[in-house]
């Protein structure tokens, strides 16, 4: 197999790139025609011409010739039935980039990476399914009752790949098998979920529930509707929002919804949401709620922010953990890290 080719193709998608404005970029040192040959495996080009590519795009020169292969599965989009495919096809090629980068550490380290999905093979039709899931899962990963202090750590601490990549277009995330059934992949989009962090975990354990939930057979509303009571289930069990809030009520004020979300992060919106669900309050008092919710403006940026921290620093603690245990060089740290030598020995303090 010519790695070189589908290199070249992928490290061009990612860029957002055709063939032309490719080869525009190098000001045109060889043609469109060339560069398609170069894809299509007929010509390979020199160490002069690949220093040139690797520069334009981003990349470095040993990026063209990894074999590692990965096969992406059916990729749940979130809203995206108007999505730019050029844009789509992009995401793609960038997350298949990091994950390979992030799986030859692991195996460097020789890093177990299988994963076990502790829902397989229980029956999803129901919001009383999705509450025993919920329990199922955080029993088999031991977080009992309590807050989640950081859901993507989580995650992959669970052998759960979780990536964030920038776009401009309106995504939230996806997710993906890879290989089959081995590899759990969750992409969020950085830039969009930057906003509130609150968000951002109730996207990733969101993007969970489609892969570990059996939903598929399921019309795709009732898909979403599950799949969100699953992420709200996680963020914040039954019994403990029942213990919250004291049982069934006729109001709830802002004042203690605030502080439920700034302990639990988890939306104003979604906590009342969940309440309705566990029949706390009723549908009349949920549909009042959201007039208010409206008239305050309150929709878009809730009157309270959650404080708390999303983000995995496990990549990197992996990789100083190659290079001072010298499984790795500084040269093959810069290569995993996708930044030239200068650049990494600059940034990172290596003794």
């Amino acid at each position: 197999m010519n790695y070189f080719a589908e290199r070249l193709k992928s490290a061009r998608l990612m860029n957002g790139l055709s063939l032309q404005g490719l080869a525009d970029k190098i000001n045109n040192r060889i043609t469109k025609q060339s560069l398609s040959k170069y894809e299509l495996g007929k010509v390979i080009p020199d160490s002069e011409m690949i220093s040139i590519l690797s520069k334009a795009l981003g990349v470095c020169p040993d990026y063209f010739f990894s074999d590692q292969v990965l096969e992406f599965g059916t990729i749940e989009f979130r809203k995206m039935e108007n999505y730019p495919a050029k844009e789509r096809t992009r995401i793609v090629e960038i997350a298949k980039d990091e994950l390979g980068r992030y799986l030859e550490l692991e195996l460097i380290l020789g890093i177990e990476t299988q994963f076990d999905n502790p829902l397989r093979g229980l029956p999803i039709q129901s919001l009383e399914n999705v509450e025993m899931a919920a329990e199922t899962l955080r029993k088999a990963w031991g977080l009992g009752t309590d807050a989640l202090s950081n859901v993507i750590e989580l995650l992959e601490d669970h052998h759960v790949k979780v990536l964030e990549v920038d776009s401009s277009e309106e995504f939230d995330g996806f997710s993906t098998w890879v290989n089959g059934d081995k590899i759990p992949l969750i992409v969020l989009n950085k830039a969009k979920l930057n906003e509130a962090i609150e968000r951002k975990r109730f996207t990733a354990l969101h993007e969970l529930a489609h892969l570990l939930l059996d939903v598929n057979q399921l019309p795709e509303k009732e898909k979403e509707r599950l799949c969100h009571a699953f992420a709200t289930a996680m963020l914040i069990p039954q019994e403990t929002l029942k213990k919250e809030l004291g049982g069934k009520r006729s109001k709830l004020s802002f004042q203690e919804l605030a502080a439920i979300k700034q302990q639990y992060g988890i939306s104003m919106q979604a906590i009342v949401y969940r309440a309705k669900d566990l029949q706390l309050i009723s549908e009349n008092y949920l549909k009042q709620f959201y007039i208010v919710f409206n008239q305050l403006g309150y929709r878009q940026q809730e009157p309270v922010d959650y404080k708390g921290e999303e983000h995995s620093n496990r990549f990197s603690q992996l990789l100083f953990r190659a290079l001072a245990e010298e499984f790795i060089s500084i040269s093959k740290a810069a290569s995993l890290k996708n930044q030239k030598l200068a650049e990494f020995r600059k940034e990172n303090l290596v003794i």
